[in-house]
């Protein structure tokens, strides 16, 4: 199995609507605003998305890439893989995973959910 590239990046900070606006200034167009201080943003069709969601002030702001899988079903990782959690079903209709690389780094595959 290979994974096919940057699905997304997510985004977590302590002032939406300031992150918001400088994603715009960018360039990035908001996909949707969940309502909620948190949205999806794209800069070009068919490129990887940046989702941002707010977090309250006393936690630290982390950014995860999400990896592309388009069978969750046939990933198959080797030994030099550290598996951190399987896929799971999201509340947002995808199948995700969590993997550990050498220097500690959590990254995520995502997959489509189940139809």
């Amino acid at each position: 199995m290979t994974t096919e590239g940057i699905e997304a990046v997510f985004l977590e900070t302590h002032n939406w609507g300031r992150t918001a606006g400088f994603l715009r200034a960018l360039g990035f167009e908001m996909e949707f605003d969940t309502g909620h201080n948190s949205g999806q943003f794209r800069n070009g069709e068919g490129r990887p998305y940046v989702f941002v969601a707010e977090i309250p002030g006393t936690e630290q702001p982390r950014t995860q890439l999400m990896l592309k899988v388009a069978d969750p079903e046939q990933v198959h990782l080797d030994g030099d893989v550290d598996v951190v959690s399987g896929f799971e079903e999201t509340h947002y209709g995808t199948r995700e995973m969590t993997v550990r690389d050498p220097d500690g780094r959590l990254w995520a595959l995502q997959a489509p959910g189940k139809r």
